[in-house]
């Protein structure tokens, strides 16, 4: 923004050009940290409905903390089963939904604008069907919950909620191989966005493979090796 500034006034005001004497900074990268499988497990074990409805968005859909918190029915589509919201720097996304997520949303009231892990945490408390606006969870309160539910269920690892959507990232990049699909997942406008959450799960290239692209017509075949 700085650089802009000073860039603008340069151009419109014949000011010294300064903008070339501010440091570009590098955004700060994302953890490397992914759970396993059978860590999510653990913690869905010990965990409440609303803790479970937060673990499973963020580990199925690979959603943010912060929009999970968010998610409300008007953002269902019972017809497409899909998901679609606005998150981090107003992107929106649509995704299909997974049958743990299905199960969550069949819990709750569809009728009740607040968000389901809102609507979870009132069935906890037995105040079902309470539309109080004050009374919805947020984030941090869940992050400090998502803490004591990782010691309780054993886990020494320290993985935080953010780390369940990176696990997701990775693991749809083993399974698609495919860096577009793992973008529309997390909802990135930038590929290099999607590629900081994936460089340090890189594979070694093989002999077979470095062999088979000195060969156009095999790596363009539908018929190559997998």
């Amino acid at each position: 923004m700085l650089r802009r500034l000073l860039r603008f006034l340069w151009d419109s005001h014949g000011a010294p050009r300064l903008d070339r004497y501010v440091p570009k900074l590098t955004p700060a990268r994302p953890r490397n940290v992914t759970a396993t499988r059978e860590q999510i497990e653990a913690m869905l074990a010990h965990a409440t409905p609303c803790m479970r409805a937060f673990i499973t968005l963020c580990s199925d859909l690979a959603i943010r903390s912060g929009t999970v918190t968010k998610i409300a029915p008007e953002h269902y589509n019972p017809e497409n089963q899909t998901l679609s919201f606005v998150t981090k720097k107003d992107a929106r996304v649509t995704l299909a939904t997974t049958a743990a997520v299905r199960e969550i949303i069949a819990a709750c009231d569809l009728s009740n604008p607040l968000p389901f892990v809102t609507q979870l945490r009132q069935c906890e408390a037995g105040t079902r069907g309470r539309h109080m606006k004050h009374a919805q969870v947020h984030a941090a309160i869940i992050a400090r919950e998502f803490t004591a539910l990782r010691i309780e269920a054993g886990i020494i690892k320290r993985i935080t909620p953010h780390d369940l959507r990176r696990t997701a990232a990775v693991a749809t990049l083993r399974y698609t191989n495919n860096l577009r699909t793992v973008q529309s997942l997390l909802g990135h406008r930038s590929l290099q966005s999607t590629i900081w959450y994936l460089d340090h799960d890189l594979y070694p290239v093989d002999t077979q493979t470095l062999e088979a692209i000195k060969k156009p017509h095999l790596v363009w075949s539908k018929d190559r090796p997998a």
